[in-house]
């Protein structure tokens, strides 16, 4: 990953680590967006996030409940800051930048459940991510109380049959909700999707060499990921950089990718030797 400062690889390799949940979710995605811009101070970007919470902290009271702190969340970060999503459905892949999202109030369904959970650990209220298919949610879950909210819809506390409306959107009239609808995700999971999404638009925009970067920062968090080791790859045979690509497709066959995805990677590769000897 040669692309990647040495001091940046450590420092994201630092939250492998750390485990699913065990590091600052905030400092992570500034350090991920740092990766674009090396020179970018983090500091104001996370004394923001630490007056968010002292501003919900204040809202909720000493003792709050899960849907007085859910509130709490609501009222601060959507309606007093104005968070939300962008208003162009080609979103740009800065929206998944968590610096840029501070600076804009404005990001991907993605960047903003992050920014709710990252408010909420600074206060340990016990926040998750939902992985739900059209797009992520975020759960409080407090003394068998659970509550919901969207922060797409100005952090919108939900129930079934909003869950339900947006499923059927998604993938049709026949779809019901299930309890797969409903899984948690750790904070590694809220910041692998978010790079993923910011992935996704690099390439869509023919940003190659930003959207091997981001997979190479990626990487330096997850890298056991056999499909990120195949990306890389590819990234890098279009990008012309024979050897980043034949190290990378190496990596993806070390690490057990099966399938008609193997085939063309070992065919890849073979042509991508040749063209070394």
């Amino acid at each position: 990953m040669s692309r990647l400062p040495a001091r940046t690889r450590e420092a994201l390799a630092g939250l492998a680590a750390a485990g699913a949940d065990g590091f600052d979710l905030a400092a992570a995605a500034l350090s991920l967006a740092a990766v674009h811009r090396p020179r970018l101070d983090l500091e104001p970007y996370l004394r923001h996030i630490d007056g968010l919470a002292e501003e919900a902290a204040a809202y909720a009271g000493p003792l709050p409940k899960c849907s007085l702190a859910a509130d709490a969340l609501r009222q601060v970060i959507a309606l007093r800051y104005g968070y939300g999503v962008g208003d162009s459905d080609a979103v740009e892949p800065e929206e998944c930048d968590l610096a840029r999202v501070i600076d804009s109030r404005a990001g991907t369904a993605e960047a903003l459940v992050l920014l709710y959970l990252a408010v909420a650990d600074r206060l340990e209220w016990p926040a998750r991510g939902v992985d739900f298919p059209p797009r992520p949610m975020v759960r409080l879950s407090w003394a068998g109380d659970r509550v919901m909210l969207d922060p797409v819809d100005r952090g919108r506390l939900v129930g079934a049959e909003y869950l339900r409306a947006l499923l059927k959107a998604d993938a049709g009239i026949e779809a019901e909700l299930t309890p797969q609808h409903h899984r948690d995700m750790d904070r590694l999971a809220v910041l692998l999707r978010l790079q993923r999404g910011a992935k996704l638009r690099y390439l869509r925009q023919e940003r190659l060499a930003e959207a091997l970067t981001t997979v190479e920062a990626t990487l330096a968090i997850d890298p056991d990921s056999a499909h990120l080791w195949r990306e890389a790859g590819l990234l890098n045979a279009r990008l012309d950089d024979v050897p980043a690509a034949v190290a990378a497709l190496e990596e993806y066959l070390r690490r057990g990718g099966g399938g008609v995805q193997r085939q063309r990677a070992t065919a890849l590769l073979q042509e991508l030797r040749g063209r070394l000897s």
